[in-house]
């Protein structure tokens, strides 16, 4: 199973983006994601790409469901990347 994982833009440079993902920060390329993105914006990845910029509206929804995620393998001592 593939996973997206929502990001923080904390800054951009052309078609890269340094972002926080829960702490953890990595660049992440721009050129596939559906709108343009800018600092402070929230946006979803998945192997290095911005693939969506996750609308404002849904960006607390979106990362409570990957707080949950990440809560559950936590809890049975799974060990992911995730």
């Amino acid at each position: 199973m593939c996973l997206g994982v929502p990001g923080f833009v904390v800054e951009v440079d052309g078609n890269m983006a340094l972002v926080d993902f829960f702490g953890a920060y990595r660049h992440v390329r721009l050129e596939l994601v559906d709108q343009p993105v800018a600092p402070g914006d929230y946006i979803l990845n998945h192997v290095g790409y911005a693939i969506r910029r996750i609308p404002e509206e849904d960006i607390e929804g979106t990362l409570e469901m990957y707080r949950h995620v990440r809560a559950e393998l936590k809890a049975t001592g799974e060990r992911r990347d995730v």
